[in-house]
């Protein structure tokens, strides 16, 4: 099996790639929405992501990827404690796909051939620890919007039908890829994004060739260009640990907080999610860095991935949201 376009490798697109780097520094920032035109790699970046995550240590057989012997549910039988390394998952729920192919089911074959009731973990317990990658988002059908809101909020999955009652973790990085003329996104489920970023297409010749050039190298000279680029995809596998271990260390001011609710205030953004986000999101960007402490340029650097999804329209004003979060910026952090 061919593997996946490398991470580094990927022409421009630079938000699109800081964003999926600090939802894996850290995963409570809560996901990443990306909205843009079609062919401007948005696909190729989650697959890339998905070879140049960290592995996780899991129990061995355990469906939900558990760390410890003692988190694996009771249902799934599992009764070695070997802990295992594997590839972080990255799992992929598809459009048109059913709720028990989401959430799990009864398994079909064992309560015809052994009389037995048991549960079939569905995709929710496969994603548990990684990601789960929802192309063309915003027409996702909406009893599965709701099915993930749910699960985003609680961080498990409850399953209750065929006398099961089964509950597993399912706590996951969503990423979410579309085309705004598509269609919108419910704002519920926007609100459940951490970051948000738009790609476009780039308008420049030399960035428009060089694209051409890596994928045409990626296709017909694959193990050379794959060798080519290991190293680049190996040392921000290396800064991504880094950061996570620096994480904890990390200085905030208390300034800094008052510097959170005061751009969200004045963005008029609901609820108190942007304030934390942003917060996160600075951490993370200011330990990618090798930072000691959070300051007001690592809030710049990230408010608009942070905050733009979260505005509320105003028909008086033509800017953009990332125009009016960037104007905001300067007013409120000179």
């Amino acid at each position: 099996m061919r593997q996946p376009f490398p991470f580094s490798a990927i022409v421009g697109q630079e938000a699109m790639k800081q964003a999926m780097v600090l939802t894996a520094i850290d995963a409570g920032i809560g996901g990443v929405l990306v909205f843009g035109d079609r062919g401007t790699g948005k696909s190729t970046a989650v697959r890339a992501l998905a070879a140049l995550l960290p592995p996780i240590d899991a129990v061995d057989g355990c469906p939900v990827n558990s760390a410890r012997i003692e988190d694996c549910p009771p249902w799934a039988g599992v009764t070695s404690s070997a802990i295992v390394t594997k590839p972080t998952p990255v799992i992929d729920l598809p459009l048109g796909v059913t709720e028990d192919r989401v959430v799990g089911a009864l398994d079909i074959e064992r309560a015809l051939t052994r009389g037995e009731k048991a549960f079939e973990p569905g995709l929710l317990a496969r994603a548990n620890r990684g990601y789960l990658y929802i192309d063309e988002v915003n027409l996702l059908e909406d009893h599965i919007v709701d099915l993930l809101l749910d699960v985003a909020q609680s961080g498990e999955n409850v399953v209750e039908r065929e006398g099961l009652s089964i509950r597993h973790a399912a706590r996951f990085v969503l990423v979410g890829s579309g085309n705004p003329e598509e269609g919108e996104l419910r704002p519920q489920l926007l609100d459940r994004f951490g970051l948000s970023v738009e790609v476009v297409s780039p308008r420049d010749i030399p960035t428009r060739v060089a694209v051409i050039e890596r994928r045409d190298a990626y296709e017909t000279n694959h193990a050379d260009f794959m060798a080519l680029w290991a190293a680049e995809d190996e040392a921000l596998r290396d800064r991504i640990l880094q950061a996570r271990a620096a994480l904890p260390g990390l200085v905030t001011p208390g300034a800094l907080l008052h510097d959170c609710a005061a751009l969200c205030i004045e963005l008029g953004s609901d609820g108190l999610r942007g304030e934390l986000t942003l917060l996160r999101t600075a951490r993370a960007f200011a330990a990618l860095n090798g930072d000691a402490a959070v300051g007001r340029k690592h809030l710049r650097a990230v408010a608009a991935m942070a905050l733009s999804h979260r505005l509320r329209r105003d028909p008086l004003d033509e800017a953009g949201s990332t125009a009016r979060v960037a104007r905001t910026l300067a007013e409120v952090l000179p």
